[in-house]
């Protein structure tokens, strides 16, 4: 199970740090992504998460604005996002792929557990 929070309203410039905890699986042990989706788009991927090799990967458009991270011992993905931008504007979700995978995929059917969303809303 997969937990996501910490979404809210910000003004452009601003930032906000979006976590992901996880319940009967290690973080640690997984490729872990958060995806976003704005309306009458499709889910896009942000960011995720390797473990084997311990790697990360992001978008081009986030790409020095966002940082996702993990906490091995609270068991909690994060994704840090400064300079917010109004096209930020999303549902934000985390999602984790299968045991033993250690790729990571950049399309949202490439993982197989979903977090509900957090709305992070950034204001012009």
């Amino acid at each position: 199970q997969l937990q996501a929070s910490g979404g809210g309203l910000v003004q452009t410039g601003g930032s906000l740090r979006l976590s992901c905890a996880a319940s009967g699986r290690t973080v640690s042990a997984y490729v872990m992504g958060w995806f976003r989706q704005s309306p009458g788009k499709e889910r896009e991927f942000v960011a995720a998460i390797s473990w084997s090799p311990d790697s990360t990967y992001y978008a081009d458009s986030v790409k020095g604005r966002f940082t996702i991270s993990r906490d091995n011992a609270k068991n909690t993905v994060y994704l840090q996002m400064n300079s917010l931008k109004p096209e930020d504007t999303a549902v934000y979700s985390c999602a984790v792929r299968g045991q033993g995978i250690t790729v990571v995929h950049r399309r949202p059917g490439g993982y197989k557990y979903w977090g509900q969303g957090t709305l992070v809303t950034v204001s012009s």
